[in-house]
């Protein structure tokens, strides 16, 4: 019997009640990007990119470019104050191409062709106004996509992963070292940039898989051994780390598994988020909350899906959204647990030789921790099944839902059941009255 909490029909936490299928996709769809309030696009392994109203579902429009799968994906929003915000987005595919697409026409705008080897990751500096592309070099290009400077070949693996960091700086993640580059402005005064690298750090075991910034000073990175590291982003030194996720010695609270040995793919942080307090990290199966100032993991739930979670992330309110290669998408909320009070101080007998007062002093210091350090949970509120495999990722639309993509090629829209009903009959009304068919009194 599988050790994942199930959840049954009664879900009262859950208000995804109503879902839309957006079919379009002949492959794996591996990506969705927030364009603006209520615009989405997905990519993936057609190399199509769609772009969706998700407040309607309706399909905006199918962007043909590349011949091979899409790699990576960025938005890249005009900054410009004197013309009307523009919208493009930023793909990358296997073809060894990067593409500009404008979202309000649906066309490309620019293509470039000269990469070496495929682009993994896309990052906009919106400060600056540039974007950077990840492989086995790094490249700063400008919104003509004029190429500004690049690196000289880093690996053949190449870069798997980029942050922005404050000081026009950034960090890659290249195999299992994390490299700082900084972008410097040209001495000439022209718009050139030169990328200098700073510095190395070599202090993970393993690959790294995850990246994310918490603020203007703090990075955290996940390895593939489930290695979990905090950096300071200014100076770029180790901070703390976290790597017993599994040591129930560690974590007393919770029940240990009996495992002969732990299999890549069960240990390694396969995704990151965090807010201004806690990270929360997809470890394999389980999800952990880590507090950054008690430097600590505060919350897990060791075995939160069937298969590895590939996505989670922490919603204004206190709970988080996870998916999984099992094909699910849950809800959980993160509590505090109710505290027991103290036991009582034993009397009799050891009290004569005066154990009991030692007793009580280590007692009041116990239960002084217990109410000083909270403990919290993660609880199952809701379930959404509705993909038939993995689902990838997914976006949060606040109150118009939640789209999801999958390896069944579709992506699902969940709504909120009761606003979608109350729009409905809001909408009945007005067409009503409209048509005089209303008589009000």
């Amino acid at each position: 019997k599988s050790s994942v909490q199930t959840i049954g029909e009664e879900q009262i936490q859950n208000p995804y009640t109503e879902l839309l299928v957006l079919k379009g996709h002949q492959d794996i769809v591996r990506f969705l990007v927030q364009i603006d309030d209520y615009r989405f696009a997905s990519a993936g392994d057609d190399g199509i990119i769609f772009l969706w109203n998700a407040q309607t579902g309706e399909k905006l429009f199918e962007l043909h470019g590349h011949t091979h799968k899409i790699t990576a994906i960025a938005p890249f929003a005009s900054s410009d104050a004197s013309e009307e915000k523009k919208h493009l987005i930023l793909t990358a595919s296997a073809d060894r191409t990067v593409i500009v697409w404008d979202c309000s026409s649906g066309r490309q705008v620019q293509k470039v062709s000269c990469f070496h080897s495929t682009v993994k990751c896309l990052t906009v500096l919106q400060r600056l106004d540039v974007w950077l592309s990840g492989g086995s070099d790094l490249c700063v290009w400008n919104r003509k996509l004029d190429l500004l400077c690049k690196t000289s070949h880093l690996t053949d693996a190449g870069i798997s992963a980029l942050v922005e960091l404050p000081k026009n700086s950034v960090a890659a993640a290249v195999g299992k070292e994390l490299i700082i580059f900084r972008l410097i402005p040209s001495s000439n005064g022209s718009e050139g940039w030169n990328i200098l690298e700073v510095k190395r750090l070599a202090d993970h075991q393993d690959n790294i898989v995850s990246l994310v910034s918490v603020n203007d000073l703090t990075f955290v990175t996940g390895s593939h051994v489930g290695e979990l590291i905090v950096w300071d982003a200014l100076d770029w030194t180790k901070q703390a780390s976290e790597c017993n996720f599994w040591d129930s010695s560690v974590h007393p609270d919770i029940q240990p598994e009996i495992k002969l040995s732990q299999s890549p793919s069960e240990t390694a942080v396969q995704h990151l988020t965090s807010d201004e307090e806690c990270v929360f990290a997809a470890v394999g199966k389980g999800i952990y909350v880590y507090n950054l100032q008690m430097k600590r993991v505060i919350a897990c739930q060791r075995t939160a899906h069937d298969s590895s979670i590939l996505h989670i992330e922490k919603l204004p309110n206190r709970q988080l959204i996870s998916c999984s290669e099992d094909g699910s998408v849950r809800i959980w909320e993160l509590r505090e647990k109710q505290q027991l009070p103290a036991e009582p101080v034993p009397t009799g007998f050891f009290s004569m030789w005066g154990f009991g007062r030692a007793n009580k002093q280590a007692n009041q210091a116990a239960k002084k921790m217990q109410e000083s350090t909270p403990m919290y949970f993660l609880e199952l509120v809701g379930d959404l099944i509705g993909h038939s495999s993995a689902v990838q990722m997914f976006l949060y639309f606040g109150e118009l839902g939640l789209a999801t993509c999958s390896a069944d090629h579709l992506i699902i829209l969940w709504k909120d059941g009761e606003r979608e009903s109350r729009l409905r009959s809001l909408t009945l009304f007005q067409k009503l009255a409209q048509n005089g068919d209303l008589q009000l009194k």
